[in-house]
């Protein structure tokens, strides 16, 4: 590869086959390409003490001035230009200004963009691996721009380790608007308090090295010793406290997490705020992607990202790859932390963490913080900004008992009050939670069950039984809307309930089978202050379901409710619709067991989705004025359920999914199955139906990761042409 290229130096010598000593205050580092030019050439520039301030000159001859880029970086710098898009280019000069040092400068050729980003990938495997920091990136020299779309070297990969190679090797590659990252005179964007307490200096070692692999001067780095007894992290402070955008405030006691982290913020320069714990450590390219994405929301009064677990060595173990804002989600699980972005001017005005919520104080800011906000206002980014280190020391596994009950006494203040708190309790899974919004309701509103139904003597039946002896709920109707029963004992069964269940009524239409317009006759028929579609083929297997579909219903802008639907075997049926599944839709984690649980055990407590089945499906009323009927041609057997899931969310309402109401359905056990010859046409355009109506080919689902597979109803990591932009 040298063939490409000569390499010539001023004011420094060679004293290895890469490596330089400067001899001068300004060196210059001359390429210059040969016959047989590569599509790119890469000027690497390694830093082996101090930060550097270099500039690149890219020389085009006579008639048109060089091109200066100035460039910053601690450790690697590679740098590319473009010899076919720019055939004049003569040289490229590297002037490193600055006192007598040690540099690495070396040239090579990429034949292409792939091999461009392995020669990237190759320098961040070594930085995984623990020998040195990441390399920055730039393309330099005219047409830049065409350069803006990283496309990943290979769609394989093995294991989240090379998976999160691959993702940072994107990230170094996209070029953020030049400017974001201009350090000014003045504060720098972004401040990263971080309360010490007895640290272990390797801890800190790590935190510092993922900060000083950041843009110089584009964040600061606050710690806050919280009164250390130890010697060896305070000496390790004092030795730290003069280092370039580096604070290092001193408590004579120990007060606490939240007094500490109250000290950083108030300490703190930038006007956005990331709360950061003394074990853990950034992502490479955190900074960048951060304010890229703070640059095209300037209306963002928070941001989260997404975050790696790793193990004590910060090697990765797995993601957590986050949904879109779901305020619903975090009132069972604290899913945002880490990495939390804030406004420094809300968190003071807001008195920063409370004291008396340990183990639970961010997830108690959390839900200050985020009440109130409008939701253009909250972004995620789909990025791993976080490197989150697990061990036994940390503070939620050593005192979990005090963590829970801080959290579920914050989440009882947010959605009832300090002095009327709403009860809260442990969800599926004992380190989750539950708000009891049904303890707090003195009458529950009428409710109209509507069940298209024909002939099925065995599952009306049933249904009809549980619905009157199996299920708790003080004020209901009942409306079978039957399209066309023949069958004597399912006939006599209706003469019966007319008789015995009060609020009981049939209306039969012979026709041919229409979901949706079976339960917009019964819709019409209803009087209930909420609606709820129910199939004939399912089963209760507790009282307290519809209290708590209704119960849910009390979450902000709620309008739908969908349940926890299990097969006969008791697996998973339903957890909820993912748009976009298939370039269609789907059930995801279809057929998992009983007891999974999802990642951050999301399939454990409530959340936001963009659909559910109508199997059962609760409705509020002002919800059914606003959306209007269900859609009788387009969507007569299938899809109809998420047709109108997603008119709701354009208007406003969200779809809650709860799993402490679970059902057994017999799916499709009375109307058939799509797949069946005389059904394939009509399926075939109901398909066509929601691509055209909601675009589910290109639908991103605010409840999907963009790093999922969409052919899965499992999630599984893949690869993606570009890194994906915040939400």
């Amino acid at each position: 590869m040298f063939r490409f290229f000569s390499l010539s130096a001023v004011g420094a010598r060679r004293i290895g086959l890469s490596t330089w000593r400067t001899t001068a205050e300004t060196a210059a580092f001359t390429v210059r390409p040969r016959l047989g030019r590569p599509r790119y050439a890469v000027l690497f520039l390694a830093a082996a003490d101090s930060p550097l301030k270099p500039r690149l000159e890219v020389d085009y001859g006579p008639g048109r001035a060089p091109e200066v880029h100035v460039v910053g970086h601690d450790g690697l710098g590679i740098y590319a230009i473009d010899l076919i898009g720019n055939p004049d280019v003569r040289e490229v000069r590297l002037v490193v200004p600055g006192p007598a040092r040690r540099l690495g400068v070396w040239a090579r050729g990429a034949s292409s963009r792939r091999v461009l980003q392995r020669m990237i990938a190759r320098s961040i495997e070594r930085t995984m691996a623990g020998k040195g920091p990441p390399p920055v990136f730039e393309i330099v020299g005219a047409g830049a721009e065409r350069h803006t779309i990283a496309v990943p070297a290979k769609r394989r990969f093995k294991g989240n380790g090379q998976h999160f190679v691959r993702m940072l090797t994107m990230a170094a590659m996209t070029p953020v608007e030049r400017g974001t990252l201009a350090a000014g005179d003045g504060a720098p964007p972004l401040s990263f308090v971080v309360p010490v307490y007895n640290t272990a200096t390797r801890y800190l070692d790590d935190l510092y090295a993922s900060f000083r692999a950041q843009p110089t001067g584009t964040a600061e780095l606050v710690l806050t010793d919280d009164g250390s007894t130890s010697q060896e992290t305070r000496a390790w402070l004092a030795a730290h406290a003069a280092a370039p955008f580096v604070t290092v405030v001193t408590g004579r006691q120990n007060g606490g997490i939240a007094a500490a982290t109250n000290a950083g913020i108030a300490a703190s320069r930038g006007a956005w705020v990331g709360l950061v714990d003394h074990d853990d450590a950034l992502s490479p390219y955190a900074v960048p992607r951060i304010l890229e994405a703070l640059r095209q929301h300037p209306d963002a009064a928070f941001l989260y990202t997404d975050e790696l677990i790793t193990n004590e060595a910060l090697k990765p173990v797995h993601y957590h790859l986050k949904p879109a804002y779901d305020p619903v989600l975090l009132s069972g699980v604290n899913y945002i932390n880490h990495l939390s972005l804030y406004r420094r001017d809300r968190l003071l005005a807001l008195g920063g963490l409370r004291q008396g919520y340990e183990g639970s104080q961010d997830y108690d800011l959390l839900l200050r913080y985020l009440s109130g906000l409008q939701r253009h206002e909250i972004l995620h980014l789909p990025y791993p900004a976080y490197l989150w280190r697990r061990h036994a020391q940390s503070f939620s596994t050593t005192a979990l008992d005090q963590a829970l009950a801080n959290a579920r006494r914050a989440l009882g203040e947010q959605y009832g009050s300090a002095e009327a708190p709403v009860p809260v309790e442990g969800a599926l899974a004992p380190t989750q939670h539950r708000v009891r919004f049904d303890t707090a309701v003195k009458t529950w509103p009428k409710v109209s069950i509507i069940v298209p139904s024909r002939d099925s003597y065995d599952l009306i039946s049933r249904l009809l039984e549980d619905l009157t002896t199996r299920t708790d709920y003080p004020d209901r109707e009942i409306i079978v809307v039957d399209n066309g029963t023949t069958d004597a004992r399912v006939l006599a069964l209706y003469e019966r309930a007319r008789a015995q269940l009060p609020g009981f009524r049939v209306e039969i239409t012979p026709e041919a089978f229409n979901f949706s317009r079976q339960v917009n006759r019964g819709i019409r028929l209803s009087t209930g202050e909420h609606v709820l579609l129910l199939n004939n083929d399912v089963e209760v297997m507790d009282s307290q379901w519809l209290r708590e579909m209704v119960s849910c219903l009390a979450y902000p802008g709620a309008g739908i409710v969908g349940v926890r639907l299990l097969y006969p075997d008791r697996t998973l049926q339903h957890a909820g619709v993912i748009v976009g599944l298939a370039d269609l839709a789907g059930h995801w984690y279809h057929a998992k067991p009983e007891a999974f649980a999802g990642m951050m055990g999301r399939l454990n407590v409530r959340q936001s989705l963009s659909a559910v089945t109508a199997a059962c499906m609760l409705i509020s009323r002002s919800c059914l004025d606003a959306v209007g009927a269900f859609d009788e041609e387009a969507f007569a057997v299938a899809y109809n359920d998420v047709d109108y899931c997603l008119r709701a969310v354009k208007q406003g309402y969200r779809i809650v999914w709860t799993p402490f109401a679970t059902l057994i359905h017999h799916e499709s056990a009375s109307r058939g199955s799509d797949e069946l010859p005389a059904n394939r046409a009509r399926f075939a355009r109901e398909k066509v139906a929601l691509r055209e109506r909601h675009g589910t080919d290109k639908f991103s689902d605010p409840a999907f990761s963009p790093w999922f597979d969409r052919g899965h109803s499992e999630p599984r990591l893949i690869l993606l042409d570009r890194l994906p932009e915040a939400r």
